[in-house]
């Protein structure tokens, strides 16, 4: 009764979640690029920090997780994301590309 579009009410129940967890994952990345800084910041040797980094990056994916439900469930709270990932699970994965911290890292250090 009040004339609404069935189609925009639709599409919006439809697309709403997806925009939520897109901004969720936009957020967790943020915080991790923070993090990454804050690190830097504190120890005073952001070369460190990403060689640190790259070692992770080497041992997931030389050795990723079965991704089970228990570890999915906390593998945000990982440091290096730890299930081997391509497409599309790349651009719903909760942490940011390991290269891309790494050269922000580097930044921070004049490189």
């Amino acid at each position: 009764g009040r004339g609404g579009n069935p189609l925009a009410m639709l599409a919006t129940a439809l697309l709403a979640p997806l925009a939520a967890s897109l901004i969720q994952l936009a957020i967790s990345r943020t915080r991790e690029f923070d993090a990454d800084a804050d690190g830097a910041q504190l120890t005073g040797d952001p070369l460190a920090l990403a060689s640190a980094l790259a070692k992770l990056e080497r041992g997931t994916a030389a050795r990723p997780l079965q991704p089970t439900q228990r570890l999915e469930n906390v593998s945000h709270m990982m440091i290096a994301n730890p299930f081997r990932g391509g497409g599309m699970a790349k651009l719903f994965a909760t942490h940011p590309p390991m290269a891309e911290r790494i050269a922000r890292l580097e930044r921070l250090a004049g490189y």
